[in-house]
């Protein structure tokens, strides 16, 4: 994906690990390892189910190039034999040379499309951006009855849920709930709900579903309600966001 934009992005995450680079503006981010700042030239990284957000500095436009790649990925052995639980080290990088090495993998992965030479750039850039987790795959220091709303929400998205609900299945009050699920997971139960959603319906999109079956489909209440918040993660329409990928 190649973006540019001034617009402000709420915290999200994705499925996928993403690899770019800034190539003019810059702005702040907030991350699992605290507020970040990239500028043009920057390196920037995120780790599948990473909370992230995005906020121009200065009011500028800033753009950048990113690529995003499965977890499976790495089980293939695709960055030089690391194991899965690899991730990358820092949201934000500033190494020039890694920055054109970045680069250099957007360019013959998504432009040019040679495999072979993205392949060879992808594992030059696992001794600089990758480290080994110590602990197993998955919500690391998470009180497991938080872990429980979170994966009831990622189970079934579509699906209408309470906070007596989400509260009931942790054992704990929904005020108890709603503050220790956002200082875990960087976002409250709802905003977390509505982002899973947006996911949920790109998918139904780019599977080819219509904007009102993939509303539908990922739990929103109408179409429009679907296009204001795909809107407000992606920043492009739903139908712009499917054209593109095209």
């Amino acid at each position: 994906m190649e973006f540019e934009s001034g617009r402000a992005f709420p915290r999200h995450c994705h499925d996928q690990y993403g690899i770019g680079a800034l190539l003019s503006g810059a702005q702040a981010s907030w991350s699992g390892v605290g507020p970040v700042e990239s500028f043009a030239g920057s390196v920037i990284t995120v780790n599948p189910g990473e909370m992230h957000d995005g906020i121009p500095l200065g009011g500028c436009v800033r753009r950048w190039r990113m690529l995003y790649f499965d977890p499976s990925c790495l089980n293939r052995g695709m960055l030089g034999g690391i194991p899965a639980g690899a991730e990358f080290k820092a949201p934000s990088l500033n190494d020039p040379r890694v920055a054109a090495l970045v680069l250099g993998l957007y360019q013959h992965a998504a432009v040019e499309g040679d495999a072979l030479a993205a392949e060879e750039y992808l594992v030059r850039l696992a001794v600089p951006l990758l480290q080994i987790r110590n602990s197993p795959a998955g919500p690391r220091g998470n009180p497991p009855a938080v872990a429980k709303a979170k994966e009831r929400i990622d189970d079934d998205p579509a699906s209408p849920v309470t906070l007596a609900e989400l509260a009931a299945l942790c054992g704990i009050g929904r005020f108890q709930l709603v503050r220790t699920f956002a200082r875990e997971f960087g976002a409250t139960p709802h905003a977390y709900l509505v982002q899973r959603r947006v996911r949920l319906a790109r998918q139904l999109l780019l599977a080819g579903e219509t904007p009102a079956g993939a509303a539908h489909g990922s739990g929103f209440a109408d179409q429009s309600h679907m296009t204001r918040a795909f809107v407000r993660h992606f920043g492009v329409t739903p139908a712009r966001y499917v054209a593109a990928r095209a």
